[in-house]
């Protein structure tokens, strides 16, 4: 399901972290991976000859430090805007995962700040695994899904049970946000009755996975992160329709950048790592 990885490193952040730690799961190291630092283009040859010179040596460190099987990672220095380059690379290789760093920027500000991370969430149609500067990367082995009956929460909940397979002793939560302003919050068996469980109920059975169900109210990206950070999970998963503009791919979606977006409070204020599936629509 994941045989190809894109990890987009800056030189700063938690990537690597995030890398290594996936790739402690069995079924992840059967993957390969591509190492890509962009070096953006300077006014003078002296000073893009340097960067370009930094970039190899950042490149080189971080393929090293990463301890991969050789057989199965590469390195690519490539030159010109970071989130063009990124998104290009991801379709050349066609990745199945697009790693990256993120500064938790909340949307005006990614915008007038030209966020790397949020220009390539909005174009891309592949999952991306986002991990903030300001967090602790965890070995992988509590996994919350958000659940809902959508088919981004199907593919989100695909993703967790392809990981915690292979992970001993995981454990695998999945969250429902209930749209009744008169429902109450439950875990464990009484919220396991709820229907809209059954499917991903079954599905951890069968492949022998503990779960742990947990109905919650509120507003849905404060109560997926209030519910995220009190089982202490490792990482996040989140369904996400794919937001690729219908008028022309090349041009952020502004409306929805400014407008009221579950995946973008999350990818913000999530204090874990935040994997974001899409699905076409």
């Amino acid at each position: 399901m994941i045989e190809k990885i894109l990890l987009a490193d800056s030189g700063t952040g938690n990537s690597q972290e995030m890398l290594r730690a996936l790739m402690e799961i069995p079924s992840i190291q059967r993957a390969s991976v591509t190492v890509l630092h962009v070096v953006p283009e300077q006014v003078t040859s002296e000073a893009m000859s340097q960067r370009w010179e930094d970039g190899g040596k950042l490149l080189g460190k971080a393929v090293e430090s990463l301890k991969l099987d050789p057989n199965r990672v590469s390195a690519i220095l490539r030159q010109g805007d970071p989130k063009d380059v990124v998104l290009k690379v991801a379709d050349e290789m066609d990745a199945d995962l697009i790693i990256m760093g993120s500064r938790g920027l909340k949307r005006l500000v990614s915008i007038l700040e030209n966020s790397v991370s949020q220009y390539v969430f909005q174009l891309t149609s592949r999952p991306m695994l986002l991990v903030k500067d300001d967090i602790y990367v965890r070995n992988l082995s509590r996994i919350t899904v958000a659940i809902d009956k959508s088919e981004a929460a199907k593919q989100g909940l695909k993703l967790a049970l392809f990981l915690l397979r292979d992970i001993k002793g995981g454990q695998l939560n999945l969250v429902n946000v209930s749209s009744d302003p008169k429902a109450t919050d439950k875990t464990g068996a009484e919220a396991e009755k709820d229907a809209v469980f059954a499917g991903a109920i079954a599905d951890a059975k069968r492949l022998g996975i503990n779960y742990r169900c947990i109905v919650t109210r509120g507003k849905a990206g404060e109560a997926i992160c209030r519910a995220a950070e009190d089982v202490k999970t490792d990482l996040l998963i989140l369904g996400s329709p794919d937001r690729r503009p219908s008028i022309a791919k090349g041009l952020p979606d502004l409306d929805r950048l400014l407008g009221t977006s579950l995946s973008d409070y999350v990818r913000v204020y999530a204090n874990c790592p935040v994997l974001l599936t899409r699905t076409m629509g």
